[in-house]
């Protein structure tokens, strides 16, 4: 390494340096990375019904509660912001804030699984389910496997939450909560791709 590269590399600010690194587990992005795929796949399967049913499609997103979906995607965003604020306060070495603002983001998310839960209640109660038609099965296949993601990164969140004060994590020993957080904020886009996909575009 010549004496300009060397006398660059330490000129370059210590924190800027810090950001090139992916954060979170390498074993996490690959799952993240499996997970975009297999959901985009349904997406783009959900789409091609669609086209070859509309009217099916029309008339069972027609039934769906825009106010709810749109709840859940506020909810969910507000959850991601809350996780991301609960990492950036445990790199500054405020391990209880962080743990506060990622059991903040961990409720967020369980107020979307029990606003889910009472339009499953509801859709159920009015007759439709799994076997009513294609619109019903995509539309239990899809949000469902997304509920299941949604749950697990709800336990994953309260997880780090708990260990928060008890780990002392901080700075750039924050592997574990940004792992947690990427996976909640792969859950989020999802959703803000599947509420448009199913509930409003026709």
């Amino acid at each position: 390494m010549s004496a300009d590269t060397t006398t660059a590399s330490a000129a370059w600010p210590a924190s800027a340096r810090q950001d090139t690194r992916l954060a979170g587990d390498l074993a996490m992005w690959l799952i993240i990375g499996i997970e975009m795929l297999t959901f985009g796949l349904m997406f783009i399967v959900f789409s091609f019904a669609r086209m070859r049913e509309p009217s099916v499609f029309h008339a069972g997103q027609a039934t769906l509660d825009l106010h709810l979906g749109a709840a859940n995607t506020a909810l969910l965003l507000t959850g991601s912001w809350c996780a991301a604020r609960g990492v950036q306060a445990l790199r500054g070495g405020t391990a209880r804030r962080g743990a506060r603002w990622l059991w903040g983001a961990a409720g967020f998310g369980v107020g979307f699984l029990l606003l889910k839960s009472l339009e499953y209640r509801a859709k159920v109660r009015a007759g439709y389910d799994l076997d009513t038609d294609t619109f019903w099965t995509f539309y239990y296949l899809l949000t469902g496997f997304h509920f299941m993601h949604v749950l697990a990164a709800v336990l994953l969140l309260s997880g780090i939450a708990w260990l928060a004060p008890r780990r002392g994590w901080k700075g750039g020993n924050t592997h574990a909560p940004e792992t947690v957080t990427a996976f909640w904020h792969m859950v989020d886009l999802l959703w803000v791709v599947l509420f448009p996909l199913v509930y409003v575009l026709r």
